[in-house]
């Protein structure tokens, strides 16, 4: 870190002061330039990561901010470059952390700009926010983000109190891993929500006048029309937070006390997990993987909302991502971009639907088709009829568990022996958290919820038990994490799936032509042919220590307290 400066160069001219006095930014950058050191022109979002790297305090003491971070090289910005303290800082930091700085010069306005963005930021955000919006005559902000003409103004997060507070949202959202971002109004305020691992954390409450201009600024960046109230909107913006396209998916829905806002967050750059990786292993894996080798039928993946089914047709894409297949997706919205696959975006304003876009894909020579979703009777005949035509298609449908999948489309006036000769898998699945590896430690087991345990996965075979990588021999072990810095207090870093997969074979598709897919007579072959189900696989999955009894609880169909709290130590 070389801040050596010559004498000579330290001094400023009268006319430069004069200069100065119109133009800062120019002397700053002349300065920057005597100085031999670069000049950071503009504010940058930072992640929360990186500002950390110098603590809050020291940075405010000594005007000083990190502002990116490449492997061992962090960038800082730095009012006073003649700061000594600062620069003895800097280089206690270096020797403690072994990184290395590069030190910019920053005027004090940037310096404020970046200051704001760490955690205690938001309120000081929010205070601006405030204070903008009493100035402002109209009360409501909305005005204030738009041009002259009328005309969308500058997406600059930067530009104003307001997106200042919206860029610190989105930051925090970020860099805590959220996949959604809920902005909802109550009688004097509104909240804001973070979805982490699948449950919703509270972040920062803000005044009702500010809930409203952010709500609105959001529906700016998402071509959506701010003065419209009364009707649930849909739109999609996209950001770029160091260096990393963000895609925003964003959905308003009028409510009791103004206008609910939820933001999905799809990193565009996030490579996807094998599905290995995603805890799609053991019998259910090999169901799957075997029947997305097939050349045509139906590949069938069940579950709620957020459980991750999307996510698991794209690995599936990945395996079969091929020079010699041509594949074709209909989605809504395209969450992920896979280089080779030709995926399209249904429009349902101008008439493209799933049904719609169906018809046009067959008669463009596909080998696979992905639909995003089956949602009603037209779409799932196209679906059929292009199975039986020789393409393999694979979509999700919104059902409990695999089996009802099956009487799921009959109600939906699916020929039983049509979908008898094109199903090939239909699986379900949940996403539950991962223990922490940091914190995590054995927990006692109460002899209740070891002999319920037992009890659960009773029939499985010892050969799929030892897959998951667990010994029974040994007694069952249960973890857990006690909560550290790593996983936030939580005990829980990052998700996985269980997931079970129903094997469409001649015995299941007697009995789906045969009694129009009865659910009970398919559930009692299932077992009897040695299916592990989606609770077997979690349990496995919490004697394996990948996560505990009570998130296996949570997400499927059990109670959470057998015999007393399940993670009691």
């Amino acid at each position: 870190m070389d801040t050596s400066v010559d004498d000579s160069d330290k001094k400023i001219t009268s006319m430069e002061q004069a200069v100065a006095e119109t133009d800062p930014e120019a002397i700053l950058a002349e300065n920057a330039k005597k100085l031999n050191m670069p000049y950071l022109d503009k504010s940058v979002p930072v992640f929360i990561n990186v500002l950390n790297i110098i603590p809050e305090d020291v940075a405010r003491g000594n005007q000083m901010v990190a502002f990116e971070k490449k492997d061992k090289l962090v960038k800082v910005g730095i009012v006073d470059p003649q700061n000594i303290n600062a620069l003895n800082v800097l280089r206690f930091i270096s020797e403690k952390t072994q990184l290395k700085f590069e030190v910019y010069l920053i005027s004090e306005k940037i310096f404020q700009d970046i200051l704001v963005q760490y955690a205690g930021g938001a309120e000081k955000a929010i205070e601006e926010a405030v204070d903008s919006l009493k100035e402002d005559e109209f009360g409501d902000s909305e005005n204030n983000f738009l041009d002259g003409d009328g005309s969308r103004g500058d997406n600059d997060v930067q530009s104003a109190p307001v997106t200042k507070l919206l860029s610190v949202i989105i930051r925090h959202a970020i860099d805590g891993k959220a996949s959604d971002i809920h902005v909802e109004p109550f009688e004097k305020e509104y909240r804001v929500r973070f979805r982490v691992d699948g449950l919703l954390h509270s972040s920062l409450s803000v005044p009702k006048e500010v809930g409203k201009a952010v709500v609105s600024r959001i529906k700016i960046l998402a071509n959506l029309k701010i003065d419209e109230k009364r009707k649930p909107q849909d739109g999609r913006f996209n950001v770029v937070e160091n260096g990393h396209p963000i895609d925003f998916r964003v959905s308003t829905l009028p409510i009791m006390d103004g206008e609910k806002l939820v933001m999905r967050i799809l990193d565009k750059d996030s490579k996807l997990a094998s599905l290995e990786n995603m805890g799609i292993i053991g019998k259910g894996g090999d169901v799957l993987i075997k029947n997305i080798n097939e050349p045509f039928g139906i590949i069938l993946i069940t579950g709620p909302t957020g459980s991750g089914k999307s996510t698991t047709l794209y690995s599936c894409l990945g395996v079969l991502n091929k020079e010699d297949r041509n594949i074709i997706t209909l989605e809504d919205p395209v969450e992920y971009s896979m280089v080779g696959v030709n995926q399209s975006q249904i429009n349902p304003e101008i008439g493209y639907t799933f049904a719609s876009g169906l018809r046009s894909i067959l008669r463009q020579d596909p080998n696979v088709i992905m639909v995003g979703e089956i949602r009603d009777n037209e779409t799932a005949e196209l679906t059929i009829h292009a199975a039986l035509t020789g393409h393999l298609v694979l979509s999700t449908l919104h059902t409990n568990s695999s089996i009802g999948a099956i009487p799921r489309l009959v109600d939906m006036n699916i020929e039983a022996f049509l979908l008898a000769s094109s199903l090939r898998v239909v699986a379900a699945q949940r996403l539950v958290r991962r223990i922490c590896d940091k914190c995590k430690h054995e927990v006692k087991v109460s002899e209740a919820v070891r002999d319920y345990i037992l009890q659960e996965i009773e029939g499985v075979s010892q050969e799929d038990i030892a897959r998951y990588g667990v010994d029974l021999s040994k007694g069952v072990s249960l973890f857990e994490g006690s909560g550290c810095e790593e996983c936030a207090k939580t005990g829980y870093k990052g998700r996985t799936a269980i997931f079970e997969a129903l094997d469409i074979d001649d015995g299941i598709k007697e009995i789906i032509s045969g009694n129009n897919g009865n659910e009970q007579e398919i559930k009692d072959y299932a077992k009897n042919k040695g299916m592990i189900t989606i609770k077997q696989d979690g349990i496995l999955k919490v004697i394996a220590g990948m996560t505990t009894f009570s998130e296996v609880e949570r997400v499927t169909e059990g109670s959470r307290s057998v015999g007393g709290e399940v993670d009691e130590a």
